[in-house]
């Protein structure tokens, strides 16, 4: 007789956590993979690993409070995140306002960060995939910004490709202490102090 391993339950994990980037060493320290660069910043002064493949993303656990969260880096490239977001909160039945996403926001400075409850895509291509596959914009997230580019005819795609210089990923690293800071209290259901504290 084959044995069958139990489906894992539901509601193993209560929260998403999902940083946003492009899979690949040579897009590491580019702006684009500002999401990557705070998720990574918080496993780590978590002491977690997000290592384990699964939902077409790098994933990992973290307990925070009395929360169960899934930490992902979707491996899909960044116009495709929704499919490695949408299937994880599809199953294990979290709710859009439970979906957390760190992402890069040109329309903000190195150095700033802004919390949002829900909103549009604002033309970044990540985001309109994940509003299309949980189906609503009303999940919070964390906008870090990447700076404008340099000039109106730079092609905004190769601009969000470029890596920060050595100083900007200094100032980053402070954005990314006050990501963890503004994760822990949005997880535990203060998204409004976390707004308070943080946003710039």
């Amino acid at each position: 007789m084959l044995l069958k391993f139990p489906r894992a339950a539901s509601s193993a994990f209560d929260t998403l956590i999902v940083g946003l980037g492009n899979p690949g060493a040579k897009y590491e320290f580019t702006r684009h993979n500002a999401g990557f660069l705070c998720l990574d910043y918080f496993a780590e002064a978590e002491r977690l690993r997000v290592n384990r493949l699964k939902f077409h993303a790098l994933t990992g656990e973290a307990r925070l409070g009395n929360h169960r969260c899934l930490l992902m880096k979707p491996q899909t490239y960044m116009n495709l995140s929704g499919d490695a977001v949408g299937e994880a909160a599809r199953f294990y039945k979290i709710p859009p306002e439970r979906v957390i996403v760190l992402f890069d926001d040109i329309s903000l400075d190195v150095g700033r960060m802004r919390i949002r409850r829900k909103g549009s895509d604002g033309g970044h291509n990540g985001i309109k995939s994940i509003i299309a596959a949980l189906g609503s914009a009303d999940f919070p997230r964390i906008k870090i910004g990447v700076g404008a580019k340099p000039h109106p005819d730079y092609d905004l795609a190769d601009w969000v490709l470029t890596p920060f210089d050595k100083d900007q990923l200094k100032t980053l690293r402070t954005v990314a202490e006050h990501c963890c800071d503004a994760l822990r209290l949005m997880v535990a259901g203060n998204i409004d102090e976390a707004m308070s504290r943080c946003n710039s």
